[in-house]
């Protein structure tokens, strides 16, 4: 018995130590990116790990900089990432919701050819959509909603799992004192999947926030920099000219600092709703 427990200490430790480098080894690029933040640079990239010089001016320059408008990219993506989480929850949980809930023809089909649809990349689809919004003139931000939207329809995988797991009892007893399927789907499904839409809501917002592959083919053709996303207008500034990597690198890394700010405020407080939405999907998914 004694054994036993020493080895289970043992097994323990090395787990633990295990988890012990490989945070280490993942928060020392993020606190690398934070301190070259502070780090005063007027010769290009930033060489040393902690700041020769600390100083607030990278993250004044980086609002004041005329040439890269930097606001107006927050601005312009926030916009797009509230429009595209907004309608992408709404078909995703749709979606979801009838195919967990509802028997219909062509319903296994119709799951086996979007988990096959799944299994590729969306970016090897981003030359044919480019040509198609520019045959319909919507190379611009109505045609990247356009793009991020439609392809919500598909992420339904882990929301499907998880109405899986509400009890059809419920439903039933609602249809028997006369509830329609709409009102069993907005009174009894929508209020029992809070933590469901907290995770489908982060999951659509983030992928607008921080895309830039998308942004970078549908945006490019403008040539006005106030239309840019953030991704692809941070990335805009160290390749716009020569010599722009080393003399704006400073901004950049403040810049990126500055983007992964949300992100992490909406992962803190909702991380409990976060957590459970994604272990509950996976349960029968």
């Amino acid at each position: 018995m004694k054994s036993y427990s020493n080895q289970r200490k043992v097994s323990l430790f090395f787990r633990y130590l295990l988890l012990t480098i490989l945070a280490i080894l993942w928060l020392i690029p993020i606190f690398w990116i934070v301190l070259a933040s502070f780090s005063y640079n007027d010769t290009g990239f930033i060489s040393t790990f902690f700041p020769e010089k600390w100083t607030f001016q990278n993250y004044i320059g980086i609002f004041t900089n005329s040439q890269f408008p930097y606001l107006h990219w927050i601005i312009k993506t926030l916009l797009v990432a509230i429009i595209s989480a907004t309608l992408s929850t709404f078909f995703q949980i749709s979606v979801a919701y009838v195919l967990s809930r509802l028997r219909f023809r062509l319903r296994k089909p119709f799951l086996q050819i979007a988990l096959v649809l799944g299994m590729f990349p969306g970016f090897m689809s981003m030359i044919a959509l480019y040509y198609i919004l520019k045959g319909l003139n919507m190379l611009n931000l109505g045609g990247l909603i356009l793009v991020y939207v439609g392809g919500a329809g598909l992420g339904f995988y882990v929301a499907k799992g998880f109405f899986d797991t509400i009890p059809r009892s419920l439903d039933e007893a609602a249809e028997l004192d006369g509830a329609t399927k709409w009102q069993v789907f907005t009174k009894i499904g929508l209020p029992l999947s809070k933590p469901m839409i907290v995770y489908t809501a982060l999951t659509t917002f983030m992928a607008p926030w921080v895309d830039f592959i998308f942004s970078g083919i549908i945006l490019s053709t403008s040539g006005d920099p106030k239309t840019y996303t953030i991704a692809y207008g941070l990335y805009n500034m160290l390749s716009s000219s020569k010599g722009s990597a080393t003399t704006y690198f400073a901004q950049f890394v403040a810049g990126c600092v500055i983007t992964a700010i949300p992100i992490t405020i909406l992962f803190v407080i909702m991380q409990k709703f976060y957590v459970s939405g994604i272990t509950a999907g996976a349960d029968n998914g």
